[in-house]
């Protein structure tokens, strides 16, 4: 087996510093017992409490989650037939409104969103404007998920079915959906952490009175990045990792069933 030069080792370890040291930092410095949290004073766990109490905090967590879960299972929904819809019909005008969100950048999808919003749908923003617009971002990075799934799986599985005489909603049931289920669990998680980190696109949608946890540790920190934001982090970096993990696992799972 060939080893990889030296030079490519350092610059490999270098990379991953300079992605996962400020993480570090901030769960580190959650448990500073300091709250200017400019230097390291003690470990402490009163942040995490003072965070459990902190009403205005609850209230964005639990309008992110219930945005995300919303916006995520919508997303799957429709991003499952649209990735259905694009392997078995190849509509290239399809493909096109799929990847289109995904490819776009957050901000000028935000400010489209935004004037869509307001100047067509006379939409008031707020929670309805906040979903809408994540499940808009969502079914692409669903329907890339399921497209792919189904681009590795054996055709002849489909025509047997049919030779057999089941019809396609029994196709589709007995033989498609169990097959593709990992990639749409894979999709639905996907879309949830994506729901539920995003800032930008929720920054233009959201208006007055609405608050989601991203938004609510931006408010915090511009007045100073006390210990309480690196816990509220700390925690919405778990959830989020807990999240990449388990559609990690499922697309090695059906990436194994589909070899």
């Amino acid at each position: 087996m060939r080893r990889l030069p030296v030079w490519l080792k350092l610059a490999a370890a270098a990379s991953f510093a300079f992605l996962y040291v400020p993480l570090v930092v901030v769960v580190a410095y959650s448990f500073n017992d300091s709250r200017l949290n400019a230097e390291w004073v003690g470990f402490t766990l009163d942040w995490y409490r003072v965070l459990f109490g902190d009403k205005e905090m609850q209230l964005a967590a639990r309008n992110s989650l219930a945005i995300a879960l919303v916006a995520s299972l919508c997303a799957t929904f429709f991003g499952t037939l649209a990735g259905l819809a694009i392997h078995r019909y190849h509509p290239r005008w399809l493909v096109l409104l799929v990847i289109t969100p995904v490819a776009m950048p957050e901000i000028l999808l935000g400010v489209s969103l935004l004037v869509f919003f307001i100047q067509v749908l006379h939409l008031t923003l707020g929670l309805v404007s906040v979903v809408l617009a994540h499940i808009t971002f969502s079914i692409g990075f669903v329907a890339i998920v399921v497209r792919t799934r189904l681009a590795g799986m054996d055709e002849s599985l489909f025509e047997a079915a049919r030779d057999l005489g089941a019809s396609p909603w029994q196709t589709f049931r007995l033989v498609t959906f169990p097959l593709i289920l990992p990639a749409v669990v894979a999709g639905f998680l996907m879309a949830f952490t994506l729901s539920l980190d995003d800032f930008v696109i929720t920054f233009f949608t959201a208006g007055v009175g609405v608050s989601t946890l991203p938004l609510q540790i931006y408010s915090m920190i511009k007045i100073a990045v006390t210990p309480e934001v690196n816990a509220i982090s700390t925690l919405l970096m778990l959830l989020t990792l807990l999240l990449v993990v388990a559609a990690s696992r499922m697309d090695k799972g059906f990436m194994k069933g589909g070899g």
